[in-house]
């Protein structure tokens, strides 16, 4: 594991390098109070650096003496890092390692330098092998005390680590997970522009439940699909993934949208386990120069015209998907190559506490006039509306029809 070392520093608290006088620790309630404190020190992230430093910092300043986590697994042979103090005080890498190898498990108390005393604790925790701490210091050699202390914290620290080791190792398996979720949508007919962007919520987060597609279809025409799952996180990424799969299904059978999103409703209603989901399905027919749209419990889309004014236009809507009850209509809009059309969850416009209808309002008077792409649309939408600070995953699509040139000929 690469590290970037921190030069030694002497703690604040600590005493000097050659002081013989531990720090007193009393007896009963006050003891088991230091220790209490001195171990809630150690393993505040679940950054194992921060922990080792921590570690090495804690034990300085008990102790009055230089302390360095030992990595005597590194490839470029031991060494020291993390450490506090005098660094001059601590035995050479190569000697102390081999004194940490035959300890047995445990600390041992040992002397270096002539008269300096040392210690070294292997660092360990569930049969895994993390290092040693090894602190030394000159005059007075370490008591049984401060053994018990040190090794108390080391043991603190390990465990720490494994936590962090753990939960760094789950953490990788749900984003390879995810990831694996995260399927590219289809691609549209070439007489479409579309682009798309996706921003799920939360930091380690990849996926959710909000979803875009193309799907292509017969005779030039294109399906354009975003879609809500309820919830948040790898659930419902999961039922996306459902809903996804049967809509590529069911859109290969050429049907208009409201019959698409009727038969994505039969399917999902009859997984009691499957969670509801709102979505919208806009068939694009780039010949005619037409759009029809079909809504189960979505947000409308948004019409940019070629001056960059938006327009909401009125959409008859159904329930979601997954409640069996049907119900779903079409509307058929005229769309030209000056227009583009964009659908969108409702991460991208509603904040907490406002009306839906505000929140819509707000995209309307988004100026669209600088933007000349479907990407520069996105770029501008997802900046006016402050999409960085979201509070629920976005996914937003936009389309525009090529302006091709009729072809030449008899």
């Amino acid at each position: 594991m690469a590290r970037s070392f921190e030069s030694f520093q002497s703690p604040a608290t600590a005493e000097p390098a050659d002081s013989a006088a531990p720090p007193p620790w009393g007896a009963g309630g006050s003891r088991l109070s230091a220790l209490r404190s001195a171990a809630s020190r150690i393993g505040t992230t679940l950054d194992e650096d921060t922990t080792y430093t921590e570690l090495t910092r804690e034990v300085a300043a008990q102790v009055g003496a230089a302390a360095a986590v030992l990595d005597d697994r590194a490839e470029a042979g031991a060494v020291y890092h993390s450490g506090r103090g005098n660094p001059a005080v601590l035995p050479d890498t190569r000697w102390a390692a081999e004194v940490a190898r035959g300890t047995g498990g445990g600390a041992v108390r040992l002397t270096s330098g002539g008269t300096r005393p040392a210690l070294c604790v292997p660092l360990g925790a569930g049969g895994h092998h993390y290092g040693v701490l090894v602190c030394a210091r000159e005059g007075a050699p370490f008591s049984h005390d401060e053994e018990e202390l040190v090794t108390f914290l080391a043991e603190r620290a390990a465990a720490t680590v494994r936590h962090a080791r753990e939960h760094d190792a789950v953490a990788g398996i749900v984003g390879k997970l995810q990831r694996a979720l995260l399927a590219e949508p289809g691609r549209p007919h070439p007489n479409l522009d579309v682009a798309i962007r996706y921003q799920p919520v939360g930091q380690r987060a990849v996926v959710g439940g909000d979803w875009c597609e193309t799907v292509r279809l017969h005779f030039g025409r294109t399906l354009l699909v975003v879609g809500d799952v309820m919830g948040h996180g790898l659930d419902a990424a999961v039922d996306m993934t459902a809903y996804r799969s049967a809509l590529r299904y069911i859109a290969s059978a050429d049907l208009p949208p409201h019959r698409v999103l009727r038969q994505l409703d039969d399917i999902a209603s009859a997984e009691p386990e499957r969670r509801p989901a709102t979505c919208l399905i806009a068939r694009v027919d780039p010949v005619r120069g037409m759009v029809t749209l079909a809504s189960a419990g979505h947000l409308p889309p948004a019409v940019i015209d070629g001056e960059g004014r938006v327009t909401l236009p009125p959409l008859p809507v159904g329930p979601p998907l997954g409640t069996g009850l049907g119900g779903y209509e079409p509307a058929t809009f005229r769309l030209d190559p000056s227009q583009a059309l964009m659908l969108f969850t409702d991460g991208l416009v509603e904040r907490r506490g406002e009306d839906i209808d505000h929140s819509l309002d707000r995209l309307a008077r988004v100026d669209f006039a600088a933007a000349t792409g479907v990407q520069d649309l996105l770029d501008t939408v997802l900046a006016r509306l402050d999409a960085g600070h979201a509070e629920d995953d976005v996914a937003v699509l936009a389309a525009r029809l090529q302006n091709r040139a009729a072809p030449t000929g008899p």
